[in-house]
């Protein structure tokens, strides 16, 4: 099974609406097996979006990121990264589907409620950069057989 990093932007935490978002991962099956409320320091902010550290629009990011905490979440099912990156939608709000995050709760491209990782080997990098090994738990997830097909697991 795969794990993938979550992180419930200020827009979500401002807005009040972190507990449905949080709420839909786990109807849709995933499993929480990490989860804290953290303040992003400028040092983390610069690592997390190092590709992006030197566009025009980077202070903006930065800024967005530190109006309040964000909640931040290793989840754990099959196909996690695809699953969560579907869930949330295309970036900018405006363009995302309806029936996803996104497209449900945001009209920006900025304040998108949602920050899901974009690959399996991203996912992987970004969990480390924001969960130490004893913040992620394991644990079985009781309702496992009616959330996949046995051979599915």
């Amino acid at each position: 099974m795969q794990k993938t990093l979550v992180i419930l932007k200020p827009s979500a935490i401002q807005r009040g609406i972190a507990g449905e978002i949080i709420s839909r991962f786990e109807k849709k099956g995933l499993q929480i097996v990490g989860m804290k409320m953290v303040e992003l320091s400028d040092e983390i902010l610069e690592n997390h979006y190092e590709h992006l550290k030197n566009k025009p629009f980077f202070s903006r990011i930065k800024n967005s990121m530190q109006t309040s905490p964000v909640i931040l979440m290793v989840v754990k099912g099959v196909g996690a990264v695809e699953v969560v990156r579907k869930m949330a939608g295309v970036t900018n709000g405006r363009e995302a589907l309806p029936g996803t995050i996104r497209g449900d709760y945001s009209v920006s491209v900025q304040e998108n409620i949602v920050h899901a990782s974009d690959s399996i080997e991203n996912a992987d990098i970004e969990i480390k950069r924001f969960f130490s090994e004893d913040e992620i738990f394991e644990y079985p997830q009781q309702l496992l057989p009616n959330i996949y097909a046995n051979d599915e697991y």
